[in-house]
């Protein structure tokens, strides 16, 4: 009797019709197209298959990069029985029938390696529940997430498996993919040469998605080679691979942001453009492009931040898509503005001091005295008034009487703060002068 839960390609009849991207799967792992970072013999499943001592192993990398075939062709290679389930169909009950099933296996001398698709999407409990058969030898697990599973797994899951990361598949990686599609199917695209480079974009990386798009152009009855225009008329281009809430979002504003740290406009309008390209929100941007102009230039270009603050608002007066040009034209502004993070630096250590320093009271002199009780206790008594002192200075100290005087800003020789710095050592000389009197 076949197993519930055996999935394997080959369970089906041999009339069964079946997509190009199964028929094309790799028999073994050398078979397999790119991820040599994680297949090689050096590479960890190189070693541990060289080993003998294949491990639990969360696959990490975006769609259609290999993690479910990389999956299989481990269990063949180690002579375990293959199991597949998805977390977005599997629950409690099922895993129970899986976890009862591997016992049973394992009672009979086989070992089962569970492979477990898009596995962040298991909740704790369901996590924690494959940490027992994990560790008594039930189970080999294998799980596939395009989620960081920082984020997204439990630590005690994480720390039971090795994470490997798997790489989208380069265009030389896509071609040779696309050369084997033909060699399979016994002919060749009615493509001309710039048009298969074209196809090959077209997947961004994503082998089951090049598979597809070659299953729709063997479909077409042409008596001549389409060219790229013909193609993209005949396609339409994947959508670029972007979670507004996971890791693309995160990934491409913090290149957007260093970008911009490194006075690199052209990188920061390419990475700005991608992000609007993938449907992120304008107002999104415009937040952390001001953002920008706050943490890494601050007082080096003081009008920095109001020319994002304007052009936020000619975005809300404009609208898309007119009113994104405002926010490129603050982007460029703030790429090539002069960068400190004097004042960022300054603020995070005074917060610092602020939590060390508890409730030491302000120093007398300095607090109101509304009160005649007040008065008594020595409230504003010794305040020297800055307007009536030479210079408009009167050097007086302004921290707690306990505390040593600390230097929070430290303003950089670039932009507006060169003239902070002149201000800065010149109160400073001020002060040591009036200490002396």
């Amino acid at each position: 009797m076949a197993d519930l839960f055996d999935t394997a390609p080959d369970a089906l009849p041999d009339t069964a019709p079946r997509p190009l991207a199964d028929r094309l799967r790799p028999a073994r792992l050398d078979e397999v197209i790119g991820q040599q970072q994680v297949l090689g013999p050096e590479s960890p499943l190189g070693v541990m298959l060289s080993a003998g001592t294949l491990g639990s192993i969360v696959f990490w990398g975006p769609p259609g990069v290999g993690k479910t075939t990389i999956a299989r062709l481990l269990a063949d290679a180690t002579d375990l029985y293959f199991v597949q389930i998805s977390a977005i169909f599997s629950g409690v009950p099922e895993l129970r029938k899986v976890f009862d099933a591997a016992k049973l296996r394992r009672s009979q001398g086989r070992g089962t390696l569970l492979f477990v698709d898009e596995i962040h999407r298991f909740n704790k409990a369901q996590q924690d529940s494959f940490l027992p058969h994990m560790e008594d030898g039930t189970i080999l697990l294998v799980g596939a997430t395009t989620e960081n599973p920082s984020f997204e797994l439990n630590k005690a899951l994480l720390s039971r498996a090795q994470v490997l990361v798997l790489d989208r598949l380069s265009a030389d990686n896509l071609s040779d993919l696309l050369t084997r599609a033909e060699t399979l199917l016994d002919r060749e695209l009615p493509l001309t040469q710039p048009a298969r480079a074209a196809l090959v974009e077209m997947a961004d990386g994503d082998g089951r998605a090049l598979l597809n798009l070659v299953e729709q152009v063997t479909s077409w009855k042409t008596d001549t080679d389409l060219g790229p225009d013909a193609l993209k008329t005949r396609l339409m281009k994947r959508a670029a691979q972007y979670d507004k809430s996971g890791d693309g979002h995160y990934n491409l504003i913090s290149a957007l942001h260093k970008s911009v740290r490194g006075s690199d406009p052209d990188a920061s309008l390419y990475w700005f453009a991608r992000m609007l390209e993938a449907g992120e929100d304008p107002r999104y941007l415009a937040r952390r492009i001001t953002r920008m102009a706050v943490e890494d230039i601050g007082l080096a270009d003081p009008q920095a931040q109001t020319a994002c603050l304007d052009a936020w608002q000619t975005y809300e007066r404009l609208g898309s898509p007119e009113g994104e040009l405002a926010l490129a034209q603050a982007l460029v502004y703030v790429a090539l503005a002069p960068k400190s993070n004097a004042t960022y630096t300054a603020y995070k250590a005074a917060r610092k001091a602020a939590k060390q320093t508890g409730s030491l009271m302000p120093p007398k002199h300095i607090l109101n005295a509304p009160t005649d009780l007040m008065k008594d206790q020595g409230y504003g008594k010794g305040y020297a008034y800055d307007h009536d002192a030479k210079e408009g200075f009167s050097g007086q100290d302004y921290f707690p009487e306990d505390m040593d005087r600390p230097q929070f800003y430290d303003p950089v020789d670039r932009g507006f703060e060169r003239e902070m710095r002149k201000r800065l050592d010149y109160y400073a000389r001020l002060r040591a002068e009036r200490a002396k009197d």
